[in-house]
């Protein structure tokens, strides 16, 4: 579904749900947790969720994650473990108005315009204004390069996503990968040898799903039928994210288990490997070092 044409700084109004969120599970969550449970809570409509960025990535997520990164800049959220979001102590003690959000993001905006131009804070700063800054701040580039990642397994043809998880499985250490690459598989795409120690392997069979939304519970029954007596172990992989139905029913008690790779944890895997991406180096100024020299 193409994005619809609203001002990027709707994320404003999901800055207090997000707090309320981590507040409401221990103080920390994964992103897609996060984004899932404000959904859930606030009644967010199906097509909402649906809209998406030129790079693929779920518009709504993607504002829940700016509304993350004006909290870690005021001091509501903590940023030093990727990959979860964690309320600092400031942030479990810190319920947001309407109003108190719209201030933070007025204060980040103009603190950001003077680092860039250096001049003094300018005259008026409006959220009208800087919705049409289509740059994001550095702090958010590895999840959009991530979120970038995503978009393009999405739009791979069935078979070539088929493929591309094959080779991720054997750089995981699968052995005699297969994709079956036919119509008539039985409700599998592929299958593949885990060696558990030099004497032992198993063998799994493997799902690969392009989804853009929720992966329901009957999917996961359905793979689960196909594996019987096939194998030991079933991996599903999609691009989208698991119901909590689909959840239970692949943890079910007196079956054989499947294990669930979700978008996140796909794009995850892929950088873990370092398959379809480039590593790059970047350097930034240790403010820290060059303070023993402003004081000469």
């Amino acid at each position: 579904m193409a994005r619809k044409k609203e001002g990027q700084s709707e994320f404003v109004k999901w800055m207090e749900p997000l707090l309320e969120c981590l507040r409401s599970v221990g103080g920390s969550a994964k992103p897609r947790e996060v984004s899932d449970w404000i959904a859930t809570k606030l009644n967010v409509s199906q097509a909402k969720r649906e809209e998406t960025l030129k790079s693929g990535e779920e518009r709504f997520h993607n504002q829940v994650a700016w509304a993350r990164q004006y909290l870690v800049w005021e001091g509501l959220l903590d940023s030093s473990r990727r990959g979860v979001w964690t309320l600092t102590p400031k942030g479990w003690k810190t319920k947001l108005s309407a109003e108190e959000s719209r201030n933070i993001f007025l204060k980040w905006v103009a603190i950001h315009q003077v680092s860039r131009k250096n001049v003094g804070r300018p005259e008026k700063v409006t959220i009208e204004a800087v919705s049409k800054v289509e740059i994001p701040p550095d702090d958010l580039q590895d999840e959009l390069k991530e979120a970038l990642l995503l978009g393009i397994l999405k739009n791979l043809p069935p078979r070539g996503f088929e493929l591309v998880c094959r080779r991720l499985l054997h750089e995981s250490g699968f052995e005699d990968v297969v994709v079956t690459g036919q119509t008539n598989d039985g409700g599998i795409d592929g299958y593949g040898y885990l060696l558990i120690n030099p004497f032992i392997r198993i063998k799994a069979v493997f799902q690969c799903k392009r989804y853009k939304d929720t992966v329901p519970r009957k999917d996961v029954g359905d793979f689960r039928n196909a594996m019987l007596g096939r194998a030991e172990k079933g991996i599903f992989l999609t691009t989208g994210i698991f119901s909590a139905a689909a959840q239970n029913e692949a943890s079910r008690d007196g079956v054989p288990p499947i294990e669930l790779v979700d978008g996140e944890r796909l794009v995850a895997m892929f950088e873990k490997v370092k398959l379809g991406v480039v590593e790059k180096t970047v350097y930034e100024p240790d403010q820290a070092f060059f303070d023993q020299f402003r004081q000469v």
